[in-house]
């Protein structure tokens, strides 16, 4: 069995981490730490794990704590930005493997993530050995990693959605679009007047315009993808929802006559938790709420040479703790679907 850690275990992907992993076969639960709900059983902050999860929460900087994470097989950091660059170092000192599902080591660029995260980066000497945990790219360096940076859920599905697109070379790199609309549950567990019911429900708008902190982390993966630089102009949207994320993404091909169907079946064909749909069809956030699968539909309207890609996932599942524990499953070669099999919750 592989010995786990959570550190900052009662926020949203912290649960969702918590419920994916109480019904793995090869895992077992060993610390899960809070400092706000220290010496409180877990099941009585999410009764949804009532009799499945028996252990109290921790406090992250005791003594205990520190022993605990240190005697893991496997640390995820499902914490704020900020937290898991300051303990990370400690330990992978003490052979211990890290998830981290925040942002601190997705950008390889620290003068970047210093200026979109406003903070100075703890460990910055590691930011070349993070591997960026996107597994439809990465999963031969995710197998080998001591440090996965796991994606951001807009990232997640903006890069899926293009990948086959920019890797066929066939698209304008230069000229893409990406508007995305992600429901509450994206903004985190934490209170505040902009999080209200009666402040999102029946509303829908668009923020982030300027730039948003998942843009360069976009950029990064899609010029990795291309070799070099590219265009995105990328507009994040909120929706009145608790979970999912739609992202309608835009590209000019370069020739009108490609079969951009056969184009995405062949790039995922043998990717477990990416479905390409019929051509023709619409894929929608609640086909994927509670699973750790990406729908995809890629449209050409009027026969023309806009390509219109659609791309739906769970934020908190393929997003956040469904795509960690996938990551999780590569690196300690485990069947890669492994406690990841949930259908997804219909209506």
């Amino acid at each position: 069995m592989i010995k786990v850690g959570i550190v900052g275990g009662t926020g949203y992907t912290g649960v969702e981490l918590l419920r994916l992993l109480a019904a793995h076969p090869s895992i077992e639960l060993f610390v899960i730490t809070s400092r706000a709900e220290a010496g409180i059983a877990v099941a009585d902050i999410f009764p949804n794990l009532r009799g499945h999860i028996a252990l109290t929460f921790t406090a992250p900087d005791s003594a205990a704590a520190i022993a605990m994470l240190a005697a893991c097989d496997l640390v995820f950091f499902a914490t704020p930005n900020g937290i898991a660059m300051t303990q990370a170092r400690e330990l992978l000192a003490a052979g211990v493997r890290l998830i981290d599902l925040a942002a601190d080591f997705r950008l390889k660029d620290v003068d970047v993530w210093q200026h979109w995260y406003n903070m100075q980066h703890a460990c910055p000497e590691l930011l070349p050995e993070a591997v960026y945990g996107l597994p439809e790219v990465n999963r031969a360096a995710i197998r080998a990693a001591r440090l996965v940076a796991n994606p951001g859920c807009y990232p997640t599905a903006v890069q899926l959605g293009l990948l086959p697109l920019i890797e066929q070379g066939v698209v304008d790199i230069k000229h893409l679009i990406a508007n995305a609309v992600s429901g509450i549950s994206g903004a985190g567990r934490k209170a505040e007047v902009a999080a209200l019911f009666s402040e999102r429900a029946e509303n829908f708008r668009a923020y982030g315009v300027p730039g948003h902190r998942h843009l360069p982390e976009i950029m990064q993966g899609l010029a990795q993808a291309a070799g070099q630089d590219v265009g995105l102009t990328f507009v994040p949207h909120y929706l009145p929802v608790v979970r999912g994320i739609h992202a309608t993404l835009y590209g000019v091909v370069n020739d009108k006559h490609l079969d951009l169907q056969e184009i995405y079946e062949k790039r995922y064909a043998n990717e477990p938790f990416v479905d390409v749909l019929p051509a023709g069809a619409y894929p929608e956030t609640r086909s994927v709420k509670g699973a750790n699968t990406c729908r995809l539909a890629v449209h050409r309207p009027q026969c023309g040479d806009t390509v219109v890609v659609l791309s739906v996932i769970d934020n908190l599942v393929k997003g956040a703790a469904g795509q960690a524990v996938q990551n999780m499953n590569i690196m300690f070669n485990l069947d890669e679907t492994a406690g990841l099999n949930a259908i997804a919750l219909l209506p």
